[in-house]
């Protein structure tokens, strides 16, 4: 008895030192940009977005139908569609609320999703908790009658997910949430105030962001919906200073750079500047490009076209020039109302698991190198491991020219996927030193798309 009350004392003692150990974070800038971003998020390199909600229901034009609906600009093609529609299909006095009941869910079932996401390659995983309509993919305590457990699915599609992801384990798990909300008279009292008032923020905004962290505790955060007011209506700098010193994910989540005016691009874990944003050359901080399939809306829509998807070969040539440049791809397909990944994005997130399983070493845990694109032929991006560096080349050819390798005696080429090693010369003139490569015949390689030499004892450039 008394050795296991030494071992319980000293057990306490070890956890009470590690807690004190443990970096505290104040609620400014000059202290949160100190936080050394978690090392898990920039050796995962590729993760998949969702955004699912009431507005899978119309399916039109894309997940901000509701605003374009109510605004209603006669010069704006996007606006003019959502209005023609409502008005060819339903009566003058439908309101959005009304698409809840058809957000069924019918055939939603997380553990599908689960290991679709994980099929696709992806390490993490983020979910639109809630979008700018306002209506909570969780049974939120500051939200009646416009959450997923009071009015459609009937269920927490949230904790439905956290459940999934978390108990088959090969991908992490993290959520979306929207600052604001569209026509919330809070907000929009808040807003005629100067903002010198923060009804929102203390009553609805802030309660569930902290609900939804302690609930599921999700290892990204991703905020969205802050570029209306700034960081001190929103209270961002406290929220962090607490996500970072005192929360249950305190030491694994990793944020972006959302939190007020001003922010993007400046402050967060991760910056994510613009959607879409892929800068092409070689940024000083940790970056994602977040992106979307359907080129048209992150939400689902009914009447997408084969030439809105993206095709494998342009998601790669995102992949591959993002992460050379030191980034992240957030890929993002919208479900439909009913819960199904659409047969063509499922088509292309297993087709970037077959490319990845190949030629998953030249991506997961690799480092920008000292070129990224290469200096003679276009569409080579390089990425490094180690000792090892990676050219991912993206037109096939069966010779290849490269200008960004300097050749040595014991350099040796090889193509991820084919047994072997490829055979090389040096070529030089006046202006440049390069090699020329030889490629195998196509039908001997594992790949459709890109193709990824592995160089091994390199000379840098």
């Amino acid at each position: 008895h008394v050795n296991t009350m030494i071992h319980r004392s000293v057990l306490y003692l070890c956890l009470t030192i590690t807690s004190l150990a443990h970096t505290r974070y104040s609620p400014s800038w000059s202290s949160l940009d100190t936080r050394p971003a978690p090392s898990w998020y920039d050796e995962a390199k590729f993760g998949v977005f969702m955004h699912w909600g009431p507005y899978s229901v119309p399916g039109v034009v894309s997940e901000w139908f509701w605003f374009y609906w109510r605004r209603n600009d006669p010069d704006r093609k996007t606006d003019v569609e959502v209005n023609d529609y409502m008005k060819a299909n339903y009566p003058p006095d439908f309101t959005y609320q009304q698409f809840g009941p058809a957000f069924s869910a019918q055939f939603f079932n997380a553990s599908e999703w689960a290991d679709i996401v994980a099929a696709s390659g992806a390490k993490y995983f983020v979910f639109t908790t809630k979008h700018h309509d306002g209506f909570a993919n969780w049974p939120s305590s500051r939200n009646f009658g416009w959450n997923a457990r009071d009015i459609g699915p009937k269920r927490d599609i949230v904790g439905e997910l956290e459940w999934a992801f978390k108990l088959d384990g090969r991908v992490k798990f993290g959520l979306y949430h929207s600052m604001f909300e569209w026509f919330n008279p809070m907000y929009d009292n808040d807003e005629a105030n100067n903002f010198t008032t923060r009804d929102y923020v203390l009553s609805k905004m802030m309660p569930e962001l902290t609900e939804l962290v302690m609930k599921y505790q999700p290892e990204v955060l991703w905020s969205d919906g802050e570029e209306g007011a700034e960081v001190d209506y929103w209270g961002s700098l406290e929220f962090l200073a607490w996500l970072y010193s005192d929360s249950p994910v305190k030491d694994s989540v990793v944020t972006n750079d959302r939190w007020g005016k001003g922010t993007a691009c400046k402050h967060g874990d991760f910056f994510t500047c613009a959607d879409r944003y892929n800068p092409g050359v070689l940024q000083k901080h940790k970056w994602e490009n977040a992106m979307t399939v359907d080129r048209k809306s992150w939400g689902h829509r009914r009447n997408m076209a084969i030439e809105d998807i993206m095709t494998m070969e342009e998601l790669i040539e995102n992949l591959a020039s993002t992460v050379s440049c030191g980034g992240n791809l957030l890929m993002n397909v919208g479900p439909n109302r009913d819960g199904i990944i659409d047969p063509i994005f499922e088509e292309r997130l297993r087709g970037m698991g077959k490319w990845l399983e190949v030629n998953g070493e030249a991506i997961y845990g690799t480092t920008p190198w000292n070129c990224q694109n290469d200096t003679i032929t276009s569409g080579v991006w390089y990425t490094s491991k180690g000792v090892n560096a990676y050219a991912i080349v993206l037109n096939w050819t069966q010779q290849l020219e490269l200008g960004c390798l300097t050749p040595t005696k014991n350099m040796a080429l090889s193509l991820l996927g084919l047994e072997g090693e490829l055979e090389w010369k040096e070529a030089k003139n006046k202006q440049e030193t390069k090699i020329v490569i030889q490629f195998p015949l196509k039908r001997l390689v594992k790949t459709e798309w890109a193709w990824v030499i592995k160089i091994e004892n390199i000379q840098t450039p």
